[in-house]
């Protein structure tokens, strides 16, 4: 048994979350080396690293195995979590052939919801370990809140997760991080008349709160002061010499591969062509910020966006979807994805893609060459 003593400096888990527009994602862009999952799509507009915007929960799991494997920045940014709850929800449907998180009935929906957003933040902090921050952004949202041992109710801004009081994902994701940023503007209410009857709003600074408050949740384990300016450097020392954090900069990755002429790009996806058939092999080495057009297999761009991502991060063609789906007894040989119907490509194909995917590789193991 070992005794430490004193503080262990080690990657944090950070949520900031605040009313849209209020500038979450460019506090997020000013940690460490930063690479975005940009669930939403709004940091189009934005010059940093990011990788493709995820069009299922089952690509967005495999983006941050990707991040893992090839540790491309020294913070990974979730940017916003309630959309990537939004995502969670619809993969707990399509693989329960369900129309609504409510068909579950007596909230057995929300009890799947959190315990897959449980494992989600379980894989998060696997990323932690291996000394990269995690930012996750969120939307704020405000409730009426009543304590148990007070009269009356009163109103608070939360995290914009769980919108049933049956769901507990904000407060799993609250209990998960080491610190709770809520940003807002300050604003002053001011009185112009001589009785102070009537008031009118003036200032709208950006600032942060760092703690607990009854209109708010908050907290952090660095003694920050209770209210700080929407400013990353007052923060900046925590997230300076964290132990592990050997990283090669996310914009040199993009500059490489956008750099490369064509003609070089060609002759690299053919030797890689080459060396796929003597040895199949699952393409997660690569990064996947580039576009399709770095996979040697072409596809139907009719296939369903969500699918076809999955297939191309992975190298998957149509013919062996068709194969496995077709040894399943799903649909007959040869039947285009696009025939498919709609909710066994969501349900089936996407919802289960770690276990599509396996039947994959093993059918390329029996190939004779």
């Amino acid at each position: 048994m070992n005794i430490t003593r004193g503080k262990v400096a080690k990657a944090q888990k950070v949520v900031i979350y605040g009313p849209e527009g209020i500038g979450k994602s460019t506090l997020a862009s000013q940690f460490p080396e930063p690479v975005f999952i940009d669930t939403e799509g709004s940091t189009a507009n934005m010059d940093l690293a990011r990788l493709d915007k995820p069009s299922s929960w089952s690509f967005l799991l495999q983006q941050i195995d990707w991040v893992k494997q090839n540790r491309p920045c020294k913070t990974l940014v979730i940017d916003t979590i309630d959309w990537a709850e939004r995502m969670c929800i619809e993969h707990i449907c399509q693989t329960n052939q369900k129309r609504s998180i409510e068909d579950f009935g007596y909230g057995a929906g929300y009890i799947k919801l959190e315990e897959e957003l449980g494992r989600f933040l379980n894989v998060l902090q696997d990323v932690v370990d291996m000394g990269i921050n995690v930012v996750l952004t969120a939307h704020a949202q405000i409730r009426k809140f009543e304590q148990p041992d007070e009269m009356g109710a009163y109103d608070r801004y939360e995290l914009k997760l769980g919108k049933k009081t049956s769901a507990r994902t904000s407060a799993l994701v609250k209990e998960w991080a080491d610190m709770v940023l809520f940003a807002n503007y300050k604003i002053y209410s001011v009185a112009t008349d001589k009785d102070g009857k009537k008031h009118k709003a003036q200032g709208g600074a950006r600032v942060i709160y760092t703690q607990h408050h009854p209109a708010w949740d908050a907290k952090n384990r660095h003694g920050l002061p209770e209210e700080i300016p929407m400013d990353y450097s007052y923060i900046a020392h925590i997230f300076n010499d964290v132990p592990g954090q050997t990283t090669q900069q996310p914009t040199q990755v993009v500059e490489t591969w956008s750099s490369v002429p064509s003609e070089s790009v060609e002759q690299q996806l053919a030797q890689e062509s080459e060396q796929s058939i003597e040895q199949p092999t699952i393409a997660t080495s690569q990064p996947d910020i580039t576009t399709e057009t770095s996979n040697t297999v072409e596809l139907n761009p009719m296939i369903p966006k969500s699918l076809r991502d999955l297939m191309v991060q992975n190298n998957v063609s149509e013919e062996e979807i068709q194969i496995v789906v077709s040894k399943r007894g799903y649909y007959p040989m040869g039947t285009p994805i696009t025939n498919y119907d709609p909710g066994f490509v969501e349900g089936v194909l996407v919802g289960a893609w770690p276990q599509v995917y396996g039947m994959i590789e093993e059918f390329r193991k029996s190939l004779p060459f």
